[in-house]
């Protein structure tokens, strides 16, 4: 029988390609690969015509990342009720999709807060509205470490030596650059100080492919190989210059894991009213975080570390498109703040899905639309120039939830192309309908995924 165990996958992909023609005969002075030169960075050739990361010439800033940085508690809280903030709006752009949905909008605020350290002008101010970032952009970066480092250190908090319990948490961030593309040194300092990214030479001119190999091999060994294949043929192409990933792979168990001998085929009445046949969990008789509230029930279910957990809100029957019509930042924060421990006899069903999105429309509506313009975009923080615009934010995410906990992955891809109180008798919870979900950092208030069931 397979562990307990839950595993969250974020992946930010930037694809940065230059507007101009190709100059094959610029061939700037290759340079150390330990830090910058002059004010950018001249990288070396790749050597290798497979893709193997350890072939890979490695371009590290001379600011290594800052484990230790100097930010006060409320700009990581004000940052994470950015990103909460993000997380609600994001969804509301795409909630009049079909069927259910899975997305990582931490991971999409990752990948765009790293392109945000080359944007400019309108369009830094664009993407900053569009993200909900009500914070200086300098502050951004400093916040997004601190942040991060925080979600890092709650592994440190798993307790539980259950036979066969796991809990794993990792972080990860990287460049890819072409190799004889001159990058502003302040940018990739930037990422390496608050990111931990050091940049990969790759040669994306000649070898698009290889490029696309190394990126996926990197991908799939950050994820424990629960994504292959990220990026498909043809996406990154000779006019690629850069591409950005951060990746994030968790691993635990549910503190109070479902017993299999309770499941139980049994009916879930679909958005329509019509009725399917699920496997429906039960957890019976558990002190958890609960809330009635009008037209609507919440509930938390721990991981391993306590401060790691999934978020249900259930409405009632025929009440979900009310319910998720109004949920915003203000009745999210008054609903977690307002949980309770009850005893709970909770039945869900088991669900097992993946939702492809184009970010584009919704960022643009968000407020993001110079980036995406070819006479609007400034992205010249990352190269001088003013030649660059993101084409494409593709996003991908995948989720499993059953008796042992949960499974999520997700990828996002931003190309940048041509101008990225204990009651005595359990509270009775039978999710046998449509239902939202969150996957939360408890103490920082952070969204890793979000969701909905509508057909399990």
């Amino acid at each position: 029988m397979n562990k307990s165990f839950i595993i969250l996958v974020l992946i930010g992909i930037l694809f940065v390609s230059a507007c101009q023609p190709l100059q094959d005969d610029i061939s700037p002075e290759i340079g150390s690969t330990t830090g910058p030169v002059t004010d950018s960075y001249p990288v070396a050739e790749p050597t290798d015509q497979k893709g193997d990361l350890q072939m890979l010439n490695f371009i590290k800033s001379e600011m290594g990342r800052e484990t230790n940085p100097n930010v006060d508690e409320d700009l990581i809280k004000a940052l994470a009720n950015n990103n909460t903030a993000f997380a609600l709006v994001f969804y509301d752009q795409i909630r009049n999709e079909e069927g259910n949905i899975i997305f990582s909008p931490f991971s999409i605020s990752l990948a765009l807060s790293m392109t945000l350290a080359g944007a400019e002008a309108a369009t830094e101010e664009g993407m900053l509205d569009a993200l909900q970032i009500d914070l200086p952009e300098e502050d951004v970066h400093p916040a997004f470490n601190a942040l991060m480092l925080a979600i890092e250190e709650s592994q440190n908090q798993s307790v539980s030596e259950m036979a066969g319990s796991h809990f794993q948490l990792n972080l990860a961030n990287s460049i890819w650059g072409q190799a004889d593309f001159d990058f502003n040194t302040a940018f990739l300092d930037t990422l390496a100080k608050n990111y931990g990214a050091g940049l990969f030479a790759v040669d994306f001119k000649q070898n698009p492919n290889m490029a696309r190999l190394a990126i996926n091999d990197w991908v799939a060994e950050e994820t424990g190989h629960k994504i292959e294949d990220l990026i498909p043929e043809g996406a990154i192409n000779a006019f690629t210059r850069l591409v950005l990933a951060n990746a994030i792979y968790f691993k635990g168990s549910w503190m109070y894991p479902f017993n299999e001998n309770l499941t139980i085929e049994s009916p879930f009445y679909t958005l329509d009213g019509s009725e399917i046949t699920a496997k429906r969990m039960r957890l019976l008789g558990k002190d958890l975080m609960y809330k009635r509230g009008e037209n609507y029930q919440a509930v938390s279910l721990p991981y391993l570390s306590s401060d790691f957990v999934m978020t249900l809100l259930v409405p009632d029957a025929g009440a979900f498109h009310e319910v998720e019509g109004q949920l915003d930042q203000a009745m999210l924060e008054n609903i977690l703040s307002s949980l309770l421990y009850e005893k709970v006899d909770l039945e869900m069903p088991k669900f097992d899905f993946d939702t492809n999105i184009n970010a584009n429309d919704p960022l643009i509506a968000l407020g993001m639309g110079d980036a995406f313009n070819p006479d609007g975009a400034d992205f010249s923080g990352i190269t001088g120039d003013e030649s660059l615009m993101i084409t494409d934010v593709l996003h991908k995410a995948t989720v499993t939830v059953d008796e042992e906990g949960t499974e999520a992955a997700a990828a996002t891809a931003v190309i940048v192309g041509v101008k990225s109180a204990m009651p005595e008798e359990p509270i009775s919870l039978i999710i046998d309908r449509p239902f939202m979900f969150m996957i939360r950092h408890q103490p920082t208030n952070t969204i890793l995924f979000m969701g909905r069931v509508t057909k399990p």
